[in-house]
């Protein structure tokens, strides 16, 4: 597998644009400037991790975790999973070459019209046509596609017997993976899904769309240069106009070359995520730069819980084998291949989206350990005697679900770092909900709902999420929001219009999002900074193509 990075050895003083994180909105905006004839360059904090390199066995992922909490720090600082333990609020993303998408469930699902008719929006998002425009941008490059053979796996059938307690039956959701050999638009070719049910612990087969075989291929094509390893600290305006980036190094330079650089670039894109552009620009601010009072509010969990259902009566088959199978014979499908959707028409914070899942070949052998805190000792100790394949494990039930919150988080800088507020977080009305639904179609199928095994352990009771939202908030004006409806970074500096925005300085990932999503949100990060990049092109006159 061709690689794409380099490192930052060989990175130059000033480009054109700057681009800060390389996941959905990273890889869209490197792309589309780099198609449009600009000079630009990603900084990424992870590593590169080609297909075929991702973790398979339970050693390989624990390496993979890096854990930080207020008290704590362990792991690779280069590690693929991003942990951070709160005292509110625990959150899970992933870190590499292509970000989050490496990752995930890779499941592309556009909200409810209620979602973008909240007036929390600014606008003109409603207004001006091109979000439309945005998500069909974003399903040509990621071609989400329905597993045709969703309805004959095991974990499906499952789903379907648990969904009578709530009178839904399940769909087969679209997925960003291939099911068919292919060569996609980057002109990358790549083989069908063999349904090992890897696909959150990193896709070794090639099949999964991530941002790492779609959209920085092709900004490579066009002359972007993407750096590993640069961990970027703050951003301030550069002497003679522009931005200066400030990155702390996390690898070893060669000879004679400073840990810590600067680059400089007339355009900087923040896409580190979440919690890596809202802790940027937190930074940033400490240092000078004005910015909105509202920088680090409306975080959202997305209404977000991962759960299990242990000791179903009938089998469930959602432990990944991995490629190559770990178990001959066995087809577990993607990491997500059914979902409910509990819909409700007169108030969409109680409207739930429920997925079957699949834990990774990679957490196998620690599956029972994790149950064993939790009363389940008979059972776990069966498992880690025949394999998890066999015996309790065979009908382990893995739930995703996503719903809505009051995005009432708060991100604030404790010292240097980043920390998440949010007082009574776990009496959010959504982890009744979800509770109550949950152990319902656990209970249907003889199961015991468990909604977290390491409950007592480090992870304590907190509600945990992968998909974390806000901190940026696109708004009006800065007096409700720190971005606009186009990412640009509002300018709080005395004597501004409130709607003045820096020029040059752009927030285009999650972080951008005000509220809650009720679904997967990797398609309407992609879709909105499809749509940013739309708006820059206007703005600057230049042309990039579908």
């Amino acid at each position: 597998m061709t690689r794409l990075a380099r490192s930052l050895d060989h990175a130059h003083q000033r480009y054109d644009v700057i681009v800060v994180g390389s996941g959905y909105g990273g890889g869209v905006s490197a792309m589309r400037l780099a198609r449009a004839g600009k000079r630009v360059a990603v900084i990424e904090r992870g590593r590169e991790v080609v297909t075929g390199e991702f973790p398979s066995r339970f050693p390989d992922m624990r390496h993979e975790m890096r854990v930080t909490g207020a008290r704590m720090s362990m792991g690779s600082e280069t590690g693929l999973f991003d942990v951070r333990i709160g005292e509110d609020m625990h959150v899970l993303v992933g870190r590499g070459l292509g970000g989050g998408s490496l990752v995930n469930a890779g499941v592309a699902l556009r909200p409810d019209p209620r979602v973008f008719a909240d007036p929390i929006w600014p606008g003109q998002l409603r207004q001006d046509g091109l979000i439309d425009e945005g998500y069909a941008r974003a399903r040509r490059w990621l071609r989400p596609a329905r597993d045709p053979q969703a309805t004959t796996l095991t974990k499906y059938k499952a789903l379907e017997a648990a969904g009578t307690a709530l009178g839904v039956s399940p769909i087969a959701p679209e997925v960003v993976v291939g099911f068919a050999d292919t060569v996609n638009p980057a002109g990358i070719a790549q083989p069908a899904c063999t349904r090992c049910g890897d696909c959150c612990a990193g896709c070794n087969v090639g099949a999964k769309n991530t941002v790492a075989l779609t959209y920085l291929p092709e900004a490579v094509r066009h002359g972007a240069e993407l750096f590993t390893h640069g961990r970027v600290t703050h951003v301030v305006p550069a002497s003679g106009g522009g931005w200066r980036v400030y990155i702390e190094r996390v690898d070893t330079p060669a000879a004679g070359n400073s840990q810590h650089l600067s680059l400089a670039a007339d355009m900087v894109i923040l896409a580190a995520g979440t919690l890596g552009s809202t802790e940027i620009l937190l930074r940033s601010r400490a240092r000078g730069l004005a910015l909105s009072d509202r920088l680090g509010e409306r975080f959202s969990a997305n209404g977000d819980i991962i759960a299990f259902g242990y000791g179903a009566k009938v089998p469930v088959n959602a432990i990944g084998v991995g490629h190559p199978a770990k178990v001959d014979g066995l087809s577990v499908g993607a990491s997500v291949s059914g979902q409910l959707e509990i819909v409700d028409p007169d108030n969409l914070a109680n409207s739930v989206t429920i997925q079957e899942g699949a834990m990774p070949s990679a957490l196998a052998p620690v599956l029972p350990v994790m149950f064993v805190p939790n009363g389940r000792l008979l059972g776990a100790l069966q498992s880690l005697v025949s394999g998890v394949y066999k015996g309790p494990f065979a009908s382990l039930q893995t739930f995703f679900a996503v719903s809505h919150d009051s995005a009432a988080g708060r991100f604030r800088l404790d010292g240097d770092r980043l920390a998440l507020s949010w007082a009574n977080a776990k009496d959010e009305a959504v982890y009744q909900r979800l509770d109550a639904a949950l152990a319902a179609l656990v209970g249907k199928v003889g199961g015991s709902y468990v909604k977290n095994p390491l409950a007592g352990s480090v992870m304590g009771n907190q509600p945990a999420t992968a998909h974390p939202l806000g901190g940026c908030a696109m708004s009006a004006d800065r007096t409700s929001g720190v971005v606009d409806h186009a990412g640009r970074v509002f300018d709080a500096a005395p004597g501004k219009d409130t709607s003045a925005v820096h020029a040059g300085l752009h927030v285009i990932d999650g972080a951008i999002i005000p509220r809650s999503l009720g679904v997967n949100p990797l398609l309407t990060i992609t879709a909105l900074a499809e749509r940013a990049m739309l708006h820059v092109a206007r703005e600057h006159a230049l042309a990039f193509g579908d």
